[in-house]
């Protein structure tokens, strides 16, 4: 187990700026059988974030944005983080109230990072700053957890990665006393809820709905809810280039005809038998995406799903990602908290 810990209390150091160094590649098994011998060449190019050559090599360019700057009155958070899958070196990373010792369990927000299935980690500034603020304001027990990104793990990689953490999670419910010791010290397992932003979102869904089939079990853990921040759906024109590069390779259906992507299209598990619980979905007025995440709640309503929207109409796509201590932000934790408060211990249909 790695263990770091830092306490947003403490004044972010101010780093001089670092001269621009080459971003590493990293080669993996073509993609598609080379037809000759040229020189790789660049065959999908979403710079300023990734290129992907011919030879399934990928560059990964430098963070562009600026870390955020917490307020100095923010709660005291200690994060450490931790092996979830070891064939994989997979880490999730962990995140509760300094205070949380003072033998009051928590309630669990496992959280999803967003950026398309091909971007994002745990470690990520701005992922990193939303964390600890759900962490100190909910206040919970925050698991934000890392899964592996296309184009060299295409999905349903992300989503078997998300299985695996929560069943990490389940291990550890199951564990009692014996679990991580923040964990026994801390969390109320009875009191899960599942939170992801963008790809994140969608991430939401899949384990929802896995769960609610059944084929995922998480017995002793009880999924009290679901926030989903600004979904990702397939069908959205300015998202096609990042589905080309999540979706199965060789996947010949369109992103708004392919069961990854949209969870109504043919193929997708049928939803009105599915048990789901209280689902809350955060959409940014300014969104590309907006329409399609009206008519994912509108669906899931029409289904009689216990589901709520709330409209942040002047923001934009991952709002709460690109300005983690904005106003808009504060909203969006006001409104997680008052769903996570109004969890009443059962689970609707």
């Amino acid at each position: 187990m790695h263990f770091s810990m830092a306490s947003i209390s403490t004044p972010p150091l101010s780093c001089p700026r670092r001269p621009w160094r080459p971003p590493r590649r990293r080669t993996r098994v073509p993609l598609q059988p080379m037809a000759c011998s040229s020189p790789p060449h660049v065959v999908e190019d979403l710079r300023p974030f990734l290129q992907l050559f011919s030879d399934g090599s990928v560059i990964r360019f430098p963070d562009p944005f600026p870390p955020p700057s917490p307020p100095p009155d923010q709660p005291v958070v200690e994060w450490k983080d931790v092996v979830y899958d070891a064939s994989h070196m997979l880490k999730l990373r962990m995140y509760k109230p300094a205070d949380a010792s003072s033998g009051k369990k928590l309630p669990v927000l496992v959280y999803f990072h967003g950026g398309g299935y091909i971007l994002g980690s745990f470690e990520k500034p701005n992922f990193h700053a939303c964390c600890l603020r759900l962490a100190g304001e909910l206040p919970a027990v925050v698991l934000s957890v890392d899964y592996r990104l296309a184009p060299e793990h295409r999905l349903p990689t992300a989503f078997d990665d998300a299985e695996t953490s929560l069943r990490w999670v389940r291990g550890q419910a199951a564990a009692g006393e014996n679990a991580d010791p923040w964990l026994a010290e801390s969390a109320d397992f009875g009191r899960a809820f599942l939170c992801g932003d963008s790809a994140g979102g969608n991430i939401v869904h899949h384990m929802a709905v896995r769960a609610g089939l059944g084929s995922l079990s998480l017995d002793p853990v009880r999924v009290a809810g679901c926030a989903m921040l600004c979904l990702m759906f397939g069908g959205v024109p300015e998202y096609d280039k990042l589905w080309r590069l999540a979706l199965p390779l060789g996947s010949t259906a369109k992103s708004q005809d392919h069961p990854l992507a949209n969870p109504f299209a043919p193929g997708s598990p049928a939803l009105d038998g599915v048990a789901l619980p209280p689902v809350l979905v955060l959409v940014a007025g300014r969104d590309k995406q907006r329409g399609a995440t009206v008519d994912y709640v509108a669906r899931l309503k029409a289904m009689g799903k216990p589901v709520e929207l709330v409209e942040f109409e002047e923001q934009g796509h991952a709002f709460f990602y690109y300005e983690p201590y904005g106003d808009a932000s504060n909203g969006v934790v006001r409104a997680v908290k008052r769903f996570i408060l109004a969890d009443d211990g059962t689970v609707s249909n």
